[in-house]
């Protein structure tokens, strides 16, 4: 006689009686408490991202002096107010809402989603405010008829990014340092002068839109530059992530043989460095 569906019959019930114990009350207990901390830990960093600081990557060189290539800088997201932009890995067009906004200022930092690739964070500074007239002539900035007054601040060195002619290479370009309208002073990298957007027409900054441009005024797809130009154009006010204010730590990722020898090229001197 075949026995063999009472042999099956049995490893079942040995089957689910092993289930049984594994999965009684007091085990899904110890797991669930073994998650509760990694979770707790990661829903902390989310709030403080959203609600407090984030830090961002810097993978190209357009904000040189201020931000060199490899910088990890901190903004704080409070700075401006908070919108759906706010929280870490959000998408989507352009809020309509800002709770508890604010309007950046001439001078100030920023990081924001690229207006038509808002899957892209940038970091820009803030030349124009809403109403503000502003010109390129000559490679200086004008803004509302005045031309911005500019002092020599000696010799810079800039580097190549990934994506450049000579990645990771550095030369040598004219340092100046540039003053607001507001008086708030910034260093800017200029290669030479009579460069393309060295002379344009005069923007008007639209209601709720900044003009921002890159320190490194040679090497910038910045608000000079439209859309279709693979530029920034005018930038909603409600792109605004938050305000650039210290970097944290800094890699020159791009003379680096591999993420192996990061620790080699890791930049001590640019160690908390505040922004400017």
């Amino acid at each position: 006689m075949d026995n063999s569906w009472f042999k099956r019959g049995f490893a079942l019930r040995d089957v689910k009686t092993a289930a049984g114990e594994l999965f009684t009350v007091k085990t899904i207990r110890e797991i669930a408490d073994w998650l509760w901390e990694p979770f707790l830990v990661f829903a902390g960093f989310y709030l403080v991202a959203a609600a407090v600081a984030q830090p961002f990557y810097v993978p190209s060189g357009s904000m040189q002096p201020t931000i060199a290539i490899g910088d990890l800088l901190l903004a704080t997201k409070y700075s401006y107010g908070y919108n759906r932009y706010s929280l870490p890995f959000a998408g989507g067009d352009t809020p309509k809402q800002r709770l508890f906004a604010s309007l950046p200022q001439q001078g100030d930092v920023v990081v924001f989603r690229k207006p038509g690739n808002t899957a892209a964070t940038l970091v820009k500074r803030v030349i124009g405010l809403p109403g503000d007239r502003v010109q390129m002539r000559g490679g200086r900035v004008w803004i509302n008829g005045k031309e911005l007054p500019l002092r020599e601040d000696g010799i810079g060195r800039a580097e190549d990014g990934p994506t450049e002619a000579a990645p990771g290479s550095y030369f040598r370009t004219a340092r100046f340092i540039e003053t607001l309208p507001n008086g708030r002073e910034h260093p800017i990298f200029k290669k030479a002068w009579g460069t393309e957007k060295s002379d344009t027409a005069e923007y008007v900054v639209p209601p709720d839109h900044l003009f921002v441009m890159g320190d490194n005024r040679d090497d910038s797809l910045d608000s000079r530059y439209p859309l279709e130009e693979s530029g920034v154009g005018y930038l909603p006010v409600a792109n605004v992530m938050g305000r650039a204010q210290v970097v944290v730590a800094s890699v020159d990722f791009v003379n680096a043989s591999g993420f192996w020898a990061w620790p080699l090229e890791f930049r001590v001197r640019r160690l908390l460095n505040r922004i400017h």
